[in-house]
């Protein structure tokens, strides 16, 4: 099983990125998939999940500006940026857990992909 994110890099602030998560191995439309991000110093957060029944759930940091959506045919998870902000600043990772609903603790999740850098500059 592999999670592979991608779609990180340089934006100014107000900019937009689309993340993906491509599995490989598992079929991610029975997993609940998660984005969390870790900014340096920090612990990992979460950032928004959707559920294997398709229930979504933001951080309110994020609500009304990041959206997350699947891909069920390019077994693909997106995470859409938008009004990025220098908080955002992180390395993202998504995570998916078997036949669950998201949860927003990361221990929680079976599989980790290796994380995308996303630097939002002011």
């Amino acid at each position: 099983v592999q999670l592979q994110a991608s779609g990180g890099g340089l934006v100014q602030a107000g900019g937009s990125l689309r993340l993906s998560c491509a599995a490989s191995g598992l079929t991610f439309s029975y997993y609940a998939v998660a984005w969390f991000r870790q900014a340096p110093g920090k612990q990992r957060e979460f950032v928004a999940g959707v559920s294997s029944g398709g229930s979504i759930t933001y951080a309110s940091s994020v609500k009304g500006r990041f959206t997350i959506s699947r891909a069920g045919a390019k077994n693909t998870v997106y995470l859409q940026t938008s009004s990025l902000k220098s908080e955002d600043t992180a390395v993202y990772y998504c995570a998916a857990r078997w036949l669950t609903v998201v949860t927003s603790t990361s221990t929680g999740y079976d599989y980790w992909g290796q994380g995308t850098l996303v630097t939002v500059s002011s």
